[in-house]
């Protein structure tokens, strides 16, 4: 059993929402096989209660603030050094020195990043393998940001697109090994940086089906009613506001001129001005936090992830399969996904085709063979045991030694 660094962008516990479900997961199954030291910030108060539960899984842990608005004073730095924004926000000197001493200190057999944000950490050591958990392109998702914005933002993100894609090339061609959360997001990036494209990985998510599991009798956590449609996600995420936004703006109205009794819950934390405003409309619920997304998805109908901003695999469409619910979505929040999920997932890019395809769900037979395929299409695609293993034979070195690779600067 080795040592391995683990740095991670966000604290990962609990695994509450995408990066940290993904993340938390990596680190549970990994301390099983080594010695894990994780490095991380904590950007919610509420997290800090969950320091202690980290000790069961982690020998050393540093975690340390990350206020939101003093960290994005800190990105302005970065406009006249040319850098990545998101660099400079997480920047940290104590981070920094915890790392280089942990580095000097123990015998650190490899390293895995979680963000691409955390790899400058240890970019000056190169004598251990170093793998970079991308999960997604996040320049592109930038990109994706300015196409939606309006200056001044507009210029901000599409600044940001730009460097931050010249930084991910630079830091595949310094790690050992870059891994994304499909394959599409995979082969997109090979197509960016072509000659590192055999150092390119895809280890997707995987869901726990254990946990999300359609057969007990969870209690209806709403106001009754059976034509339930639910989005879950971390609702302060500008994708997931654009995305109930959008739906309610736009496909809702459609659906309840169908269907008078629909409903569109919104389930997740820290919901926005925004968000909670969509309360307003007729038919739609905001939660806020709740302690369980399960019971939800039980008495729900359909489950909708009206993306257009996104990269990757999205967890809550994962999640809704697994309790054995179809997903309307649209293209962009289908990429992610293996092949094999049409039948028990419909794709519409507009918001006639979402609305019918939701419609259509809603008022259609109880489908007991579609709903046991949702499910199987989750278990036989998205099994955490054989995502880690995937991911632990990245960690391992290869050959007699690996190849020092020369320092760059972001």
């Amino acid at each position: 059993m080795g040592e391995l660094l683990y740095l991670c962008h966000r604290i990962p516990y609990p695994p509450n929402k995408g990066d940290k479900i993904r993340a938390f997961n990596w680190l549970r199954a990994l301390s099983s096989r080594h010695v894990v030291h994780l490095g991380a910030f904590v950007d919610t108060p509420d997290d800090w209660a969950y320091r202690g539960c980290l000790t069961q899984w982690c020998d050393q842990v540093l975690l340390r603030p990350i206020a939101p608005r003093r960290a994005r004073l800190r990105s302005l730095t970065a406009l006249a050094r040319h850098e990545a924004l998101s660099f400079a926000y997480y920047r940290d000197r104590k981070m920094q020195a915890w790392v280089d001493r942990l580095m000097n200190e123990r015998a650190i057999d490899a390293v895995l990043v979680f963000s691409s944000t955390m790899a400058p950490y240890v970019l000056r050591h190169d004598r251990v393998r170093r793998v970079l958990d991308f999960v997604d392109v996040d320049s592109d998702k930038w990109a994706q940001y300015a196409g939606h914005a309006r200056a001044p933002m507009r210029w901000v993100y599409a600044r940001e697109a730009k460097t931050l894609a010249a930084g991910e090339r630079r830091l595949a061609r310094t790690f050992d090994a870059s891994v994304f959360v499909s394959a599409a997001e995979a082969d997109f990036f090979r197509r960016m940086v072509p000659e590192c494209s055999d150092r390119v990985h895809a280890v997707a998510n995987g869901v726990d089906a254990g946990y999300f599991d359609p057969e007990p009798d969870y209690a209806d956590p709403g106001q009754g009613g059976a034509a339930r449609i639910v989005f879950t996600g971390a609702m302060d995420y500008g994708a997931n506001v654009d995305a109930v936004t959008w739906f309610v703006e736009h496909v809702f109205e459609r659906v309840r001129a169908v269907v008078p009794a629909a409903r569109f819950v919104i389930v997740g934390t820290r919901p926005t001005r925004d968000v909670r405003a969509l309360a307003a409309h007729d038919g739609v619920e905001v939660t806020g936090a709740v302690p369980d997304v399960r019971p939800y998805f039980a008495h729900a109908r359909v489950a909708v992830a009206p993306m257009r901003i996104a990269r990757g695999l999205q967890n809550k469409v994962l999640e809704a399969l697994a309790m054995s619910l179809a997903v309307v979505m649209t293209p962009q929040a289908a990429a992610g996904l293996e092949t094999g999920h049409h039948g028990v997932c419909d794709v519409a890019d507009t918001p006639e085709a979402f609305a019918a395809a939701v419609i259509a769900r809603l008022t259609g037979a109880p489908d007991g063979a579609g709903r046991r395929a949702a499910r199987d299409y989750v278990l036989t695609r998205y099994a955490w045991p054989a995502r880690v293993a995937e991911l632990d034979r990245l960690l391992i070195p290869v050959g007699p030694g690996v190849t020092p690779k020369s320092e760059i600067s972001l």
